[in-house]
């Protein structure tokens, strides 16, 4: 059934089916059924067990998947070009706060970079729920900056509770948010639910919507002006008007960003697309079996970006830009930055520079498939998406 993934060695095995059976009991203590979210909530977050709780290798190529600042220097950099004039409009009590911090390689990079343009932040906030990530990030910074640059980094277990001003930003946070799923069937919206079988494997199931997840269905037939055809399956996330508004917090005056793969609206719920845009990812191999080895894969599911229009416009920003990944990068400086770093590199590292380049704006790479959507609040954000402007198509 799964015969192009690598086998796991029998630690990861072993521990994976500790999980499975932690999700087992789950079930069986919620009455022999639970919502498809809560499944993904405790396979990427239980403590000790979850994806990103555990300590296996997540980014990068000993990983299960590459992110963008993964791949090199060149992602973090230009995105400090692009919110480098909100701190300037800000000033030094700026700060900046990365949610899901990674490896740390993005924080390195961007810090670095702001402190060449002058624009540094007071103080840089990593919102990193893994204990483990944590500690890999703060290794990481500690050894690649200096004591005085690694000494506005801090770790946050939650949002500032304070007014603040500066920049929130996250790469690939959202589609890692435990998602809803909805089942469309006889005009009626069911949520998805994982059960078990008689051998104990994790099953589909259903249950009536309640009516949170069932008006946020309707809205969105609303919006399509068509209703959900019979059997047609997706993902929504009706929290994420409560998360914008948590993350953001008492920002006063600054800007969001987020970056991450997804859609406007009318693409993401296609009536061909009928089973959603749920998949796994292991060994950088994606797949579609989420139930398979809980705790050693990734579950993820693409955004909707007008979803995403509407919770930051509903927290009182305003929508500065929405483009793909190549036109926000082009737009603030890649190529700039490449042609400097190619001056002092040999020609090995000009290769790679240039595979870089490829990687993140290629239409057959990253260009295209990953998004940019920013919001501000009394700051001028709009120069960041000068080039290549989507907004009409939410």
């Amino acid at each position: 059934m799964h015969f192009d993934l690598p086998t796991p060695d029998s630690d990861a095995l072993a521990h994976s089916q500790q999980l499975a059976a932690h999700l087992r009991a789950d079930i069986l203590a919620q009455g022999g059924a639970v919502p498809f979210s809560r499944f993904m909530e405790l396979a990427l977050y239980a403590p000790g067990w979850g994806y990103y709780s555990a300590g296996a290798s997540k980014f990068g190529a000993a990983g299960d998947f590459v992110t963008s600042p993964e791949i090199g220097s060149l992602f973090a950099a230009t995105t400090a070009n692009a919110v480098a004039p909100v701190l300037q409009q800000l000033g030094p009590q700026a700060r900046l706060l990365e949610l899901g911090g990674g490896s740390g390689a993005f924080a390195e990079v961007m810090l670095k970079r702001l402190q060449e343009l002058d624009v540094l932040p007071q103080r840089y906030a990593i919102l990193e729920p893994s204990a483990d990530l944590r500690e890999r990030q703060r290794e990481r910074l500690q050894a690649a900056l200096t004591p005085a640059l690694f000494a506005r980094v801090e770790w946050l277990d939650r949002p500032f509770d304070d007014d603040w001003d500066g920049v929130v930003f996250a790469n690939e946070v959202l589609d890692a948010l435990p998602t809803p799923r909805f089942l469309a069937s006889d005009g009626e919206i069911y949520e998805e639910t994982v059960e078990l079988d008689a051998e104990g494997r994790f099953v589909r199931g259903a249950m009536p919507a309640d009516v949170l997840l069932n008006a946020s269905v309707r809205h969105i037939e609303t919006y399509l002006e068509r209703p959900f055809a019979h059997g047609y399956r997706s993902e929504v996330l009706p929290q994420l008007p409560y998360w914008i508004q948590a993350v953001a917090g008492g920002l006063q005056r600054g800007a969001m960003l987020f970056i991450d793969y997804g859609y406007p609206r009318s693409e993401f719920y296609q009536h061909d697309r009928i089973d959603g845009t749920l998949r796994a990812f292991y060994r950088h191999r994606m797949h579609n079996d989420v139930y398979l080895w809980p705790g050693l894969q990734d579950i993820t599911a693409s955004v909707d970006f007008t979803a995403l229009a509407e919770a930051g416009t509903h927290a009182g920003f305003d929508l500065a830009g929405y483009s793909n990944q190549a036109s926000f990068l082009l737009g603030n400086g890649i190529t700039t930055l490449l042609e400097q770093a190619e001056e002092q590199a040999d020609e090995l590292a000009r290769n790679r520079l240039r595979d870089q380049l490829k990687k993140l704006t290629l239409p057959t790479e990253m260009g295209e498939r990953f998004q940019v959507m920013g919001f501000s609040r009394e700051v001028d954000f709009s120069a960041a998406f000068l080039m290549g402007d989507l907004t009409w198509r939410l």
